[in-house]
């Protein structure tokens, strides 16, 4: 063989070694596309809580499938869902065309989240939420099962379980002002947010606040990323709401805690204000939304069982704040996937769905345990409830974000109490306290 010939085999054999590497690589290594909104906080601790699985399941050699192990390669797609649908769907697109995921976790504004879950669906990729919460998003398993079966819900839940337990954090600050201020009838302002998964909390509202022994004072729906809500909290000041039932999930929040805090309108903030659960809150309203109190996931010294405290630990060591419930992707990569896929031996993904949604395990929040219709129906939703997934409540109180829900909290007179480690009592503002309190 002449030198030119001994050359060219040579390059023949390094590139086929070198193909025969790559193709081992790429078959050790599992992929998992992260959606959200990652200009924005959702989509930040979608990311976050995803890097956070990866790299701890990737320490210990990747996931086991079989026999051999698979690390995680994680792939961010930005879905721009507060907006553009279309964007969310052309992201959700090349996860699964072009970067060939093998999963997907996240998603947030449920408007784009349906559209997300249909190509998804088609793809017959799993995908497990963590972040949007309409019911519908379910429902569709339980109506096209052999369509839908491959979505599950992580976080939060459901929009019914959501507003019923702000209903319970409205129904506990009610008892402490009855207990310690003189207002004969507790008045309430309903202020929801334009959104989707919000609509179906009004009528809600209006028809359990009546019936919780309190008096609708009125129905605010200022815009989601509204900049200016000072027409609606002058209305409301009119109105002599005692507290403020607020039902926001973007940026709204910011605005309208900082602009009643700047009023001082003798009410307590009470209900779901997703912005309220960040760290930069309180700079954000610039302490003006002191007092407020917000459906939560996490909270700093409060642990929900003996993964919490772990993970709040790690993630605030990691990234310097305490996260947000779309940090939830952490659970769905190590507590859903990783523990499924594990127990199945296989990638497969209706081997993984009829091992998953019959399981019933725990994550850094709660007990998940996925729900079925009246009829049996899969619907791979979680279940709300003492002993499984309750949520909490913070309280901002003097630049500090603390637990105060559930405490000696019970679901019927017969169950037990239920008080998480490390909640505080609830406060209320003391120019409320001033006002009312004689």
């Amino acid at each position: 063989m002449n030198r030119l010939g001994k050359g060219i085999f040579i390059s023949v054999i390094v590139f086929l070694f070198a193909v025969s590497s790559w193709a081992v690589a790429f078959g050790q290594e599992t992929k998992i596309g992260v959606i959200g909104p990652m200009k924005f906080v959702q989509g930040i601790g979608h990311w976050n809580g995803a890097t956070m699985a990866a790299e701890e399941i990737n320490a210990k050699g990747g996931i086991q499938v079989g026999d051999k192990k698979m690390k995680i390669k994680l792939i961010q797609a930005d879905s721009n869902e507060f907006l553009s649908v279309t964007d969310a769907t052309n992201a959700m697109e090349r996860l699964i065309t072009k970067d060939k995921v093998d999963f997907i976790v996240g998603g947030f504004r449920t408007e784009a989240v349906f559209a997300m879950q249909d190509i998804a669906m088609e793809h017959k990729k799993i995908f497990i939420g963590c972040g949007a919460a309409h019911n519908e998003l379910c429902e569709r398993v339980a109506k096209n099962y052999n369509t839908y079966k491959y979505w599950f819900r992580m976080t939060p839940y459901n929009s019914t379980y959501l507003v019923r337990a702000a209903f319970i954090h409205l129904g506990s600050v009610a008892a402490i002002m009855r207990q310690s201020l003189n207002i004969p009838k507790i008045k309430v302002a309903i202020v929801v947010e334009k959104a989707a998964w919000a609509d179906p909390m009004v009528p809600a509202a209006e028809a359990t606040i009546p019936k919780m022994g309190m008096e609708v004072a009125g129905v605010w729906r200022p815009s989601s990323v509204a900049t200016d809500v000072t027409a609606e909290l002058s209305a409301i000041q009119r109105s002599e709401a005692h507290i403020l039932f607020t039902i926001f999930s973007a940026s709204v929040g910011i605005p309208f805690a900082r602009q009643a805090g700047e009023l001082k309108i003798p009410a307590i903030q009470v209900g779901i204000n997703v912005e309220a659960q960040k760290d930069g809150f309180w700079q954000a309203t610039q302490g003006m939304g002191n007092y407020v109190i917000t459906s939560n996931t996490y909270a700093r010294g409060l642990e929900a069982n003996e993964l919490t405290k772990s993970f709040v630990d790690g993630y605030v060591k990691r990234f310097g704040e305490t996260p947000t419930y779309n940090a939830g992707t952490y659970d769905a990569i190590l507590m859903a996937l990783t523990q499924t896929i594990e127990q199945v031996g296989t990638l497969d993904p209706d081997k993984i769905v009829s091992v998953l949604e019959e399981r019933v395990y725990k994550s850094t929040t709660s007990t998940i345990k996925y729900m079925k219709t009246a009829e049996g129906k899969h619907l791979h939703d979680i279940t709300f409830g003492p002993g499984y997934s309750t949520g909490i409540a913070t309280q901002w109180q003097d630049g500090k974000l603390v637990g105060v829900w559930p405490n000696k909290w019970k679901a019927t007179p017969e169950a037990p109490e239920v008080t998480y480690k490390g909640v505080v009592p609830i406060k209320l503002p003391p120019w409320m306290i001033e006002k009312y309190k004689k």
